[in-house]
């Protein structure tokens, strides 16, 4: 039992009601460095389960037969449409606040234990073909040996394609995180802020080309802090005027970017362990994304 879970559950009990003991897991969740729409989704998942359950129900009077009736209502009896996807965040919620609970010593059993979780994979990713990925890669590099040369897209897309980071990760991108006299090489370092998201922290190689691109843009742009030191929606035009001049059929964006990086390394033949890890995932997040890897490899899938 962590010291962090006892000093936030200190003040509950089994008697305590449910809205008060949720108020103080949604402190419990900032404290730790959760994200706001984390936050906002397992907090409002919770009060909709308290506003199903009558008003003066305890932590400890709540059962699993009771959890598996909610859930059944939800999908069945309250009229508005559940998705699978909506369903198993809203298991995982129940699960997440009443094992705080559990290990905070409030309750001695955790009632959602026994809750199946529902795991949905969605649909699979659009990626870009290796002549996509080509067209896209001279209409970047025409911009940059334009007349007015602009080296800013090129330096985007090669990154995405190379290193495979998520829109997030690429926007509080700081110059301090690339690394050009690392001891084996040019690294980029994708580092975050809140001790919650650490485990996603990893070094990635880069190629010498995307170095050389590098160096073009700091002399172009001599960005202050932030590599790419714009809003999300102004990046991701950037990608979307690539596309257009490419000639796409497709919406290129970062998570497509993303996954064709990703399908490259697997079609690459390297080892799934170190492509989980330049992805920054969990090992239970890379089962459903090695599936979609593979399907889109186009293996076998049993």
């Amino acid at each position: 039992m962590s010291t962090d879970t006892t000093l936030a559950t200190a003040h509950l009990t089994p008697q305590t009601a449910l809205l008060p003991a949720i108020h103080a897991w949604e402190i419990y969740l900032k404290d730790q460095g959760r994200s706001i729409y984390t936050i906002k989704a397992f907090i409002g998942d919770l009060q909709l389960l308290a506003s199903y359950l009558p008003p003066d129900r305890s932590l400890g009077a709540v059962g699993t037969a009771e959890l598996n009736h909610f859930l059944s209502w939800l999908q069945k009896g309250r009229g508005v449409p559940c998705s699978p996807k909506s369903l198993a965040r809203r298991i995982t919620s129940i699960k997440a606040f009443f094992r705080w609970l559990q290990r905070g010593g409030v309750l001695m059993v955790d009632p959602a234990v026994k809750v199946l979780q529902q795991s949905v994979i969605s649909p699979l990713p659009e990626v870009l073909t290796p002549e996509e990925v080509e067209r896209t890669m001279q209409a970047a590099m025409a911009l940059r040996t334009a007349k007015k040369p602009d080296v800013r897209p090129y330096l985007l897309l090669a990154l995405l394609l190379e290193t495979g980071i998520k829109k997030g990760e690429c926007l509080t991108l700081a110059r301090n995180h690339i690394d050009l006299e690392a001891p084996d090489g040019p690294i980029l370092f994708v580092r975050y802020a809140s001790p919650a998201s650490r485990y996603k922290e990893r070094k990635i190689a880069l190629s010498t080309d995307w170095v050389s691109a590098y160096q073009e843009y700091l002399l172009q742009y001599n960005p202050a802090e932030h590599i790419f030191p714009w809003s999300p929606r102004r990046l991701e035009y950037l990608l979307e005027d690539l596309g257009t001049a490419a000639g796409l059929t497709k919406h290129l964006s970062f998570d497509m970017c993303r996954w064709t990086s990703a399908l490259d390394d697997w079609k690459s033949g390297i080892e799934s362990d170190k492509i989980r890890q330049k992805l920054g995932i969990s090992k239970i997040q890379w089962r459903e994304v090695s599936l979609k890897l593979r399907q889109l490899a186009g293996e076998k899938v049993e």
